[in-house]
């Protein structure tokens, strides 16, 4: 182990909130540029655009690594005692590995004192522990909810891994060798690793000393024990809550083998600020700001390059998936892409309810039309193959440009922002 790099890290440990109660004075901000996931747990179901729910994995947008470098530096500007920089999502930090080395890469170049860290499930870590390292990944989280595979069979629906899914047993063994190497590696290169487990009753909450035992060995610092959140639309819904007696007793017990982590929030993916004080709401909807702020700094040199570096979140309304070919009343869902640098790409699907029912009666029902536009709420631009008035002019109160267009998706996005451009 580089005794250097120890030092160095666990130096940082004594502001990082997450790993030192002590250190509850300094800010964290948690940076969403991760949405793709590669598992799919039982106790999971990812909702974005829903502000209201403080939980790991949901967050109010996702960002690209330069919105989330134009963020950081609102949030630094306003949040003196900004210490940490994580990235905990909405999916999983290694399986969006470019995103996040770009964002670290970004804000290390702003602030090449600020601590990083990340959240992962692990299965990618041996692939990229040593990128890690080399970013300046200090402090690492693994989720671990089980070392022995058929607990973990209980758990996990699927992997995903190298582009081959597992189920089953299998899926639970390869998941969790890939957690356990990749931790034992970082651990000896000086990396600070916490390991969090979900305390699942009827599941695995007989089985958690055998994991704080087990990851013990590996060089653990700080364990966090947290209670399952039942999600509407997860498989584990239904299942009991863990009493805030019972999770502290567990706690206790693990205590003798690794440090306990009692002040966890169970945080957002967007949370900004100290643990006692989030105030990521007091920074949402910065993408509008950062796409125009970089449209009146950075036109010329899209002349140049024939590139644009703005970014725009779109909303398209289409009935193939292929083209933009559907009127926005009659839409179901519509399709999320964004656009950066000059490069487009799929985000999600949104689900909404179509308001218009025939030709006459497509510019009422302003109700439904609202719940529509906060669903897209976040985009930049509306495209579709036409819409209503009412509609359009609801949009544009909104800030959002509504642009009426027949053409293949990317397609259409191109011509839409060069006419924003011009």
């Amino acid at each position: 182990m580089n005794i250097n790099i120890k030092n160095s890290n666990m130096e940082k440990t004594f502001t990082h909130p997450c790993y030192n109660k002590g250190a509850h004075e300094f800010a964290r901000m948690h940076i969403p540029v991760a949405p793709k996931c590669n598992i799919s747990c039982n106790y999971c179901s990812r909702k974005f655009d829903c502000p209201n729910e403080s939980r790991p994995g949901v967050t109010s947008e996702v960002l690209t690594p330069e919105a989330a470098l134009y963020k950081f530096k609102e949030v630094k500007n306003k949040i003196p005692n900004l210490k940490v920089l994580g990235i905990a999502g909405p999916g999983d930090a290694l399986a969006n590995f470019e995103e996040t080395k770009r964002s670290i890469e970004l804000i290390k170049q702003e602030d090449p004192d600020i601590t990083f860290c990340l959240s992962t499930n692990g299965l990618m870590l041996p692939f990229y522990a040593d990128k890690l390292i080399s970013l300046g990944v200090s402090h690492i989280t693994v989720t671990i909810n089980s070392v022995d595979k058929k607990i973990g069979a209980q758990i996990y629906k699927e992997i995903n891994y190298l582009g081959t899914k597992y189920t089953g047993e299998e899926a639970a063994e390869m998941l969790m060798n890939n957690q356990l190497t990749g931790l034992k590696y970082l651990t000896s290169k000086g990396v600070i690793c916490k390991v969090n487990t979900v305390m699942i009753k009827g599941v695995n909450d007989k089985h958690i000393v055998e994991v704080i035992k087990k990851i013990k060995d590996l060089g653990v610092y700080i364990t966090n024990i947290m209670q399952l959140i039942p999600v509407e639309d997860s498989v584990f819904q239904d299942k009991p809550l863990v009493s805030n007696i019972e999770l502290n007793e567990m706690r206790k017990e693990c205590e003798k083998y690794v440090k306990q982590m009692y002040h966890c929030k169970q945080c957002r993916a967007d949370a900004i600020g100290t643990l006692s004080l989030d105030r990521s709401i007091d920074f949402r909807n910065l993408q509008s700001c950062f796409a125009g702020c970089s449209n009146k700094k950075e036109s010329a040199q899209i002349e140049d390059s024939g590139k644009s570096n703005e970014y725009y979140k779109f909303a398209i309304a289409t009935k193939t998936g292929v083209n933009i070919d559907q009127h926005f009343g009659h839409a179901e869902e519509f399709l999320i892409y964004t656009y950066s640098g000059g490069n487009i790409e799929f985000l999600e699907k949104r689900s909404v309810n179509k308001y218009c029912t025939g030709v006459e009666d497509c510019d009422d029902h302003e109700d439904k039309i609202d719940k529509i536009i906060r669903t897209i709420g976040d985009c930049n631009v509306v495209l579709a193959l036409r819409a209503g008035d009412q509609p359009v002019k609801r949009l544009e109160e909104k800030g959002i440009k509504f642009i009426q267009t027949y053409e293949g998706i990317k397609k259409g996005i191109k011509k839409a922002v060069e006419q924003l451009l011009a």
